[in-house]
């Protein structure tokens, strides 16, 4: 019988990225949970976007070849989760991918591939350590939720207002950024902008930015199996983020249900 697994008293979440300005920035996106002193976020893959797999020949050559999922998947993203998986049992991976305007169509199918390469490479135990979440439609489209954060870098005159409803139906945020900004650098700027974003502020209001809120509904899920009950109700996390009555991504809300206890 193997020994019981020690309590997690620091959470390590290990992002696999689909995005360059992501590569270099996305942890930044996590800063309000960091700021409980009870997990941190580091990228520990980039890999490019994948859609769904609708070619014929395509499968029958997987088929013959005895393939669930294609080689650059497992190479770039089943295997690099599973190592990280296999360091400790307080480590969790998620794949975080921007689902642009024209993929949208696609994001059931998308989702399922990505979810079916964890599924194959990992453990039980593991795929329950793992998850998929889209940022729509793209990760720009939050910093016009908080319009302070972009007026600080840019300068912006006259000065930017928050979007009025929901910034996940802005079709192209990026273009519309370099429209006001016509030297605007998504890796650069970007990385600036995201340093101020106020996470909380985006998910304010409850009716809006649902795969960004269930992305960390998620990351909540498993920061609330912190063993000391005083501290973890201090922080407030459900709180924060209007995870209680918050709208959640039809798509990747299903992986709320299915985390591990650790």
């Amino acid at each position: 019988m193997s020994a019981a697994k020690s309590p997690c008293h620091y959470f390590h979440f290990g992002l696999i990225v689909t995005g360059k300005g992501e590569q270099k920035h996305l942890p930044k996106l996590f800063t309000s949970l960091m700021a409980s002193k009870i997990c941190s976020f580091q990228v520990i893959q980039f890999t490019g976007q994948r859609g769904p797999i609708t070619s014929p020949k395509r499968k029958f050559k997987m088929v013959g070849q005895g393939k669930d999922i294609e080689d650059k998947d497992a190479s770039q993203i089943g295997l690099p989760a599973r190592r990280y998986l296999n360091d400790h049992h307080c480590h969790f991976v998620v794949l975080i991918d921007d689902l642009e305007h024209g993929r949208r169509e696609q994001a059931r199918q998308i989702f399922d591939r990505y979810r079916k390469t964890f599924d194959k490479i990992l453990t039980t135990e593991q795929r329950r350590r793992a998850a998929v979440h889209f940022l729509v439609n793209m990760l720009e489209a939050y910093y016009f939720a908080h319009a302070e954060a972009i007026n600080a870098v840019l300068d912006l005159n006259p000065p930017l207002e928050d979007y009025e409803g929901d910034v996940e139906t802005i079709r192209h945020p990026k273009n519309d950024l370099k429209a006001l900004y016509p030297s605007f650098n998504e890796i650069d700027d970007g990385g600036k902008i995201l340093a101020r974003l106020d996470i909380e502020h985006v998910l304010a209001q409850p009716e809006t930015c649902a795969s960004l809120r269930t992305l960390f509904a998620w990351c909540v899920k498993v920061l609330e199996q912190y063993p000391y009950q005083e501290y973890r109700k201090s922080l407030s996390l459900v709180d924060k983020y209007q995870l209680g009555d918050g709208v959640l991504s039809e798509i990747t809300r299903s992986q709320l249900d299915d985390i591990v206890q650790v």
